[in-house]
């Protein structure tokens, strides 16, 4: 069973047909009054002038017409002709049961199914993840169940940064410092056994070590130009397949990889794929020899390039620079031929980039690249740029020594202020240490990704870790809570053997938690279609505000009669279903009991 605002339009489609109307006004919307309806239309006033009526007359008629019907319990005219709809309590209970009924609480799916690759996240090799991978990841990470829910296949890349100067810089900085490294190396360019080496390697390199030396070695490439020179020169060995240096490459891609996994997981965000830049490394020869045949490759100042630029353009957006002036393939290359590799291993029907929107232009770049080279097609790749997390001051969040804050900080600060608050409320004291520490971990999930994605991605907004971890307003612990709640109330029915029974809507409770049900696909759809998860966050919200007033005016358990409380328990687990449909969107489960 479709909505009700959609099976209203259906109605309404019907009625403006036989008027002689154009029918593509007649769609019905939620009321932005629910004081006042539950639906709405202005397709009355949106048509007078074409059908040369008063708005009015347009409305009465389609009042007449649609008396009686068994969706409406009533249809009221405001000011010049604005229609406003009041649904039955039939038409709402059959509604509501069917979401009762149904495996997806609701929601439907897409028409057709598309293969769709989600690129987020964006790690990179010996660098700890710090609070600027937050939002790729979260968001990234919910778009992509969105886009699973809805029937799409779905893959999501977390396209890993390991390639490129930096592993030249490293593997420079890490032969320097320790000669056993150095040994290895030599011992491998005089053809030794690389299974052999690669044990010493193994015990020479670990993320502390990588951590430790990258930004040294990096501030040192900008002030030594002989030790740039030394890593630009390692960096072309290792591109060329210098097995010594490929073998270091590996085991500082091993233990990066394990370190990146744990945060990851810790999110509740896991990958399809773990491509990286790597893995476009042996297309950039035959795309560049494709780019010079299709004359898109010009030289430029000593470099390789693709003119991009379009007459219609209102600012200059400079050239994709392929090959550098030093012969290095760019990174605009690299995303450029990994394009290549996704249409050679999944030929997905559109890529979205869940990157910081301050690389708009950089993907405005590649994308159009891609479209003249014929890698893609024009409007299948989309860059889903979001704005930064915040400190108090407005500007991107540090830490209190103005350092960028490590996301494994972030997430053991949160998680410790979750405990706070789960002990301040009371909850969680009779459990074991384990359970309590997996509960305070589902709150800090819920605190950080709510906290996000209650936002449009496009926005930016502050942190503000005391509100986010609160049990009270529009909070991830808030709606974890009322999930417990209802989880609760189905226990203690169950222990006391009350079952539930059809659902039937009588009081004002019971019909506005029954529309607020109602309202999950329209906001499924309209997160899927504008790639904006804040809709299934609202929608959320919503339900778990809406379910608490139910709570409080329409007694369960204590309900009058048998039926009512059947009915009201059956009600209460529709919401706990759709509402735990949701979170899972949004990338957190809730917990069993605090």
């Amino acid at each position: 069973m479709t909505d009700l605002r959609r099976q209203l339009t259906d109605a309404n489609t019907v009625v403006f047909a036989e008027l002689g109307l154009p029918v593509e006004f007649a769609r019905v919307t939620t009321s932005d009054r629910p004081d006042l309806a539950d639906f709405q239309s202005n397709g009355a006033m949106a048509v007078a002038k074409v059908a040369k009526r008063p708005p009015r007359d347009i409305a009465l008629s389609i009042q007449e017409k649609l008396a009686g019907h068994p969706l409406v319990s009533a249809i009221d005219i405001a000011g010049v002709g604005f229609i406003n709809f009041r649904v039955s309590n039939d038409a709402l209970t059959r509604r509501v049961q069917d979401i009762a009924d149904s495996p997806r609480a609701g929601a439907s799916e897409a028409a057709t199914s598309h293969r769709v690759m989600i690129d987020y996240g964006g790690p990179n090799v010996a660098k700890p993840m710090h609070v600027g991978h937050l939002r790729s990841s979260i968001i990234g990470e919910s778009i992509k169940r969105i886009y699973r829910f809805r029937g799409d296949v779905t893959l999501g890349d977390a396209h890993f940064g390991d390639w490129g100067f930096q592993m030249g810089l490293l593997i420079v900085a890490a032969t320097d410092e320790n000669p056993d490294l150095s040994d290895v190396v030599t011992f491998i360019d005089n053809g030794g056994d690389t299974a052999t080496a690669a044990k010493a390697i193994d015990s020479l390199i670990d993320l502390d070590m990588l951590e430790r030396l990258y930004p040294v070695a990096a501030a040192q490439a900008k002030a030594d130009t002989d030790y740039r020179d030394r890593a630009r020169k390692a960096t072309a060995d290792l591109q060329s397949g210098r097995e010594a240096y490929r073998a270091i490459w590996r085991q500082f891609v091993i233990v990066s990889r394990v370190a990146l996994e744990r945060e990851f997981h810790a999110l509740n965000v896991d990958f399809d794929l773990w491509k990286g830049e790597s893995d476009a490394n042996d297309l950039l020869g035959p795309m560049a020899e494709d780019l010079t045949a299709k004359t898109l490759l010009v030289p430029d100042q000593g470099a390789q390039i693709v003119r991009i630029a379009r007459e219609d353009d209102k600012r200059e957006l400079p050239p994709l620079i392929v090959v550098s002036s030093e012969g290095s393939a760019m990174y605009g290359a690299t995303d450029l031929a990994t394009i290549v590799d996704r249409r050679n291993t999944f030929d997905p029907e559109l890529i979205l980039y869940c990157v910081d929107q301050r690389q708009a232009d950089h993907f405005e770049q590649v994308f159009r690249a891609a479209y003249l080279a014929g890698y893609a097609a024009e409007g299948t790749l989309e860059h889903i740029g979001f704005g930064t997390m915040n400190g108090p001051d407005g500007k991107p969040f540090k830490t209190r020594e103005g350092g960028v804050l490590k996301l494994h900080d972030l997430i053991e600060m949160t998680r410790a202020k979750a405990r706070d608050r789960l002990k301040e409320a009371g909850l969680g004291g009779e459990l074991e240490p384990e359970a309590f520490e997996d509960i305070a971990m589902k709150v800090a999930v819920a605190a950080l990704k709510f906290a996000d994605l209650q936002n449009y991605r496009g926005t930016s907004y502050v942190f503000d870790l005391d509100r986010f971890t609160s049990f009270e307003g529009k909070t991830g612990p808030y709606l974890l809570y009322q999930a417990v709640r209802v989880k609760s109330v189905l226990r203690r029915a169950a222990e006391e053997g009350e079952p539930d029974g059809p659902i039937i809507i009588r009081e004002q409770a019971e019909r506005d938690l029954g529309l607020i049900l109602d309202g999950f696909d329209a906001a499924v759809i309209e997160a899927y279609e504008k790639k904006a998860p804040n809709f299934v966050a609202e929608h959320a919200y919503r339900l778990a505000s809406g379910f608490s007033k139910f709570y409080a005016a329409c007694p369960i358990m204590g309900a009058p009669d048998a039926d009512v409380r059947a009915s009201r328990l059956a009600l209460a687990a529709a919401a706990l279903k759709q509402l735990e449909r949701a979170i899972d969107l949004l990338g957190f489960d809730a917990p069993e009991r605090m």
